[in-house]
């Protein structure tokens, strides 16, 4: 199917994803139904277009599965380069962080009434870490709170308050990496890569 793909269109790009969520990329590839993507599975992406230069199937393929580490997928395509940019270059959405993920900014909640939720969430505040009680039926933050530091690591309970208070701090973002042409065998990079390489082999099968 891969092998296909690789004869059926012009280009292939290398992609990197930022705070994966499949909704989100569920998204994108509705939205490019005229190509393809392909994402998880690295290993067997590896060997479909070959680890060498002895067992690539075409010229320089050997180049795309060196990248195949971590949360990156491949785009198969006949858009140009400036196309592709273009619309990945604007497509942003934010979501809900998760435990692991940095924040991008402090957030502290300011002592009084927490009127958006109902007196039963009490507890669960409080097992949070949330200094609150129930003052005449209505949740209440006795002091001020302090969620996070910009730059925190967040922890499990930290990203669920965030959640619970509504700050959207993951953005979910796809950038490409390097590109294949298919009638040149050129490879080339395409973004500078200050972060470190994941050695991850991510064996989710999310391809398309």
């Amino acid at each position: 199917q891969l092998r296909r793909c690789v004869d059926t269109y012009k280009y292939i790009f290398v992609f990197s994803v930022a705070n994966m969520r499949n909704n989100k990329l569920k998204d994108v590839r509705n939205a490019w139904k005229h190509s393809r993507i392909f994402f998880g599975k690295n290993k067997v992406m590896m060997v479909a277009l070959g680890r060498e230069p002895s067992s690539e199937y075409k010229e320089n393929l050997h180049q795309v599965s060196k990248h195949l580490r971590g949360e990156v997928g491949l785009l198969f395509t006949n858009r140009t380069r400036d196309e592709v940019d273009e619309w990945f270059s604007k497509f942003r959405e934010l979501d809900f962080a998760r435990a692991g993920n940095k924040a991008p900014y402090g957030v502290s909640l300011d002592t009084g009434p927490l009127e958006q939720f109902p007196h039963s969430m009490e507890p669960q505040l409080r097992q949070l870490g949330l200094p609150t009680a129930l003052k005449k039926g209505v949740v209440t933050l006795l002091s001020d709170y302090e969620v996070c530091k910009e730059g925190d690591v967040l922890t499990p309970e930290q990203a669920r308050v965030l959640k619970l208070f509504g700050y959207e701090m993951a953005e979910f973002k796809v950038t490409m990496k390097f590109l294949w042409n298919s009638e040149t065998g050129d490879f080339q990079k395409l973004v500078g890569d200050e972060e470190e390489e994941e050695d991850d082999d991510g064996d989710g099968s999310n391809e398309d």
